[in-house]
């Protein structure tokens, strides 16, 4: 055993994350972490980082056992060269790599010193830090960061890129337990490709914070967090679905066992109290009292039992037969409820025409693309990160909406109906927002495309997208999570029912439940839809043409 958690309790002010949540975690285990946007996966991580302390409970990591775990945010890191800030978070490496810099000035003939020296630079050589730089340069070059921003200062990178950099810093860590959150975001297929086989092969134990499919495919457990505690599934993505279902299956099968009975306890109570009032024999009326007493007692106990998340994959859903099934869609965990309207009738008008377009900057990133954009065709744009994927999304966005595209359009044509409507979904949310509350964004974003809406509608949008409406359109948007910033995205796109849908790596951020429902959604949209995926389930659900941006080497 690498770690073992008991925790009794964490809460964040009213909200209790974990009750009684138990988690061990073995020599070489390969985990995957899911659980609904909010219940505390990310916050675990913390826990056993030492970097959160506010809980009642233990925390037993094995002796002499080393635990790297990656940042999200990196304030105080920006002046810091890329290569320096890796190799300053490795094991060891700072305190050794110090002494065999500097002994040598100082020890002379001092015996000790000299014994120091000797025994750190066999372990400097034992842990293979002697060709450290020139693996990290490789790695980070796998993932498509340059030597030249290696050299250069953590600030100079994207999000993505700082990204790459804490999943190298990880991975050549080779410590006993990695702690990685979200890794392949922001990803292309290449360098996911490149991520799963060091995970499959890594030595240490790995916990990693995913809902992507693909890697949840390739972990030897996967740990549930629901209901405030922790729930175990030996085996991998596929394994979980099976068992799943069955658990939850059985669970909802309690719960309706449960409700009936609270339910006859309700009848018992008010029965028996009429009996006790209509009685005159002393015992009799004792008798019925103590009936009624009971049932309350009974029936209170009941009520205070929380309602389990109940959540099975669609798939497994159809499988169930027509009792149960009725009875998982009356208990089902509420899910997102995406709006994308579906159309009364079919037809095959052609909206965008892409006809041996080359586009780019100060030179052409790819060239000779083409393609047709009907109603209700889907069409995948794949290829590497930089290759030119969203340059062509901006730059057909630009064309719909009659705005100038910040590319150049080396050749080729990009033309499109007239008084189309377009919504996007993006990587990063547009900065304007961020200043904004939730429900003055969602205005501002109905506003931009004309839309009317007043409270009542944007208070049915944030309950629709699993908000508070009471409390949650007050927080500002910068506060939001990653997952609840994803379903803004969602609402933003979805404004105004738009004739084409254009999405880029839609499945960064949110959870399972979500994706699925964001996959059900596009099933019946009416419009086209164009989508930048890296994620093999969500583009084979939605499937349409794949379009190859090959990016023009120099």
């Amino acid at each position: 055993m690498v770690i073992s958690l008991d925790i009794a309790e964490k809460s964040f002010g009213d909200k209790i994350l974990y009750q009684g949540l138990q988690l061990d975690i073995q020599d070489g285990e390969k985990i995957g972490l899911v659980g609904r946007n909010g219940t505390g996966k990310t916050t675990l991580l913390h826990i056993m980082t030492g970097e959160d302390k506010d809980y009642d409970g233990t925390v037993r990591l094995k002796r002499g056992a080393v635990l790297i775990g990656s940042r999200q945010e990196h304030h105080g890191y920006e002046e810091i060269p890329v290569l320096e800030y890796i190799l300053a978070d490795l094991p060891e490496y700072p305190k050794i790599k110090h002494i065999l810099d500097t002994y040598p000035e100082t020890m002379g003939d001092n015996n000790r010193k000299l014994q120091v020296y000797s025994d750190n630079l066999e372990r400097f050589n034992h842990l293979g830090y002697f060709e450290v730089e020139a693996e990290i340069i490789e790695a980070l070059n796998a993932y498509q960061v340059t030597e030249e921003k290696a050299m250069g200062q953590l600030k100079n990178l994207s999000g993505g890129q700082k990204r790459m950099v804490e999943l190298v810093k990880v991975q050549r860590a080779r410590a006993h337990l990695a702690l990685i959150d979200e890794p392949t975001n922001h990803m292309d297929f290449i360098a996911k490709k490149a991520f799963l086989k060091w995970f499959k092969s890594a030595r240490e134990s790995v916990l990693v914070i995913t809902h992507d499919r693909d890697v949840l495919q390739a972990v030897d457990r996967i740990i549930e967090i629901r209901d405030e505690q922790a729930f175990s599934y030996p085996g991998n993505y596929d394994d979980y679905l099976r068992v799943n279902a069955v658990k939850i299956t059985s669970e909802v099968n309690q719960y309706s066992l449960v409700q009936r009975r609270i339910s006859n306890l309700k009848e018992n109570v008010i029965r028996f109290r009429r009996l006790k009032e209509r009685s005159r024999d002393p015992g009799t009326i004792q008798r019925f009292k103590s009936l009624e007493q009971k049932a309350s007692a009974e029936l209170a106990t009941l009520e205070k039992t929380d309602k389990p998340t109940f959540w099975i994959d669609r798939d497994s859903v159809q499988e169930l037969n027509e009792k149960m099934g009725a009875a998982y869609k009356k208990h089902k965990a509420k899910n997102i409820k995406v709006s994308a309207k579906t159309a009364e009738t079919e037809t095959s008008r052609l909206l965008v025409e892409v006809q041996g377009v080359s586009l780019g900057y100060e030179t052409p990133l790819f060239k000779d693309v083409s393609f047709n954009l009907r109603e209700g065709d889907r069409v995948r744009l794949h290829g590497r990160n930089g290759a030119g994927k969203s340059t062509l999304v901006k730059s057909i966005i630009a064309r719909v909406t009659n705005n100038e595209a910040e590319s150049t359009l080396y050749a080729g044509t990009i033309l499109c109906e007239r008084e189309l409507s377009i919504g996007v979904y993006e990587q990063e949310i547009d900065k304007k927002y961020l200043k904004m509350t939730l429900a003055n964004a969602i205005e501002e974003a109905y506003m931009e495309k004309d839309v009317p809406i007043g409270d009542q509608k944007v208070k049915q949008l944030l309950g629709d997208y699993l908000f508070n409406p009471a409390t949650d359109g007050d927080v500002p948007l910068s506060r939001l999570s990653g997952g609840q910033k994803a379903r803004f995205q969602l609402m933003n796109m979805l404004a105004g029912d738009p004739h084409i849908l254009v999405l880029d790596e839609p499945t960064n951020h949110l959870d399972l439940p979500s994706i699925e429902e964001l996959e059900n959604a596009l099933d019946s949209y009416h419009g086209a839809v164009i989508y930048i995926s890296h994620d093999s389930y969500f583009a084979k659900h939605v499937g349409g043409e794949t379009i190859l941006i090959d990016k023009i080497e120099a």
